[in-house]
């Protein structure tokens, strides 16, 4: 499990683990409460990106019901707090069905978090699988 010696980060840290075991574990509505409402994000399988906050989730929605995941895992994750602002990078290992075919994959994934109020929303994400 990784924790993080600053609280800041650790806060950080926390709201991503539970992001994403929002969408990890079947639940992909509860990212309204990591997606903030102008999110956007750059998908490894969408050509345009994704604009706002609701189109961020069906995006996660819609892999949610095409496939099931059965592993996830965050590795060597790294922080950088800016103020009200962070950015998040991470390697991930992940393990899915989809189409009756178990696909194994890793790759990058990198947030840029805000601050407003008391909570950290996710405004923008790039993920991909490694190069091949």
């Amino acid at each position: 499990m990784v924790s993080f010696a600053d609280p800041v980060e650790q806060e950080i840290w926390s709201t991503v683990r539970a992001m994403n075991d929002a969408w990890t574990k079947g639940n992909p509505d509860d990212l309204s409460k990591f997606f903030h409402q102008n999110m956007v994000a750059i998908t490894a399988t969408d050509r345009n990106r994704l604009d706002g906050g609701a189109a961020c989730i069906a995006g996660w929605k819609g892999f949610c019901t095409a496939a099931r995941t059965h592993r996830w895992e965050e590795i060597d994750p790294t922080i950088q707090v800016y103020g009200n602002s962070a950015v998040v990078a991470y390697y991930f290992d992940m393990s899915f069905e989809m189409g009756g075919q178990t696909i194994n994959m890793g790759g990058r994934d990198m947030f840029f978090f805000v601050k407003e109020g008391e909570r950290w929303w996710a405004v923008a994400d790039q993920f991909s699988p490694y190069p091949a």
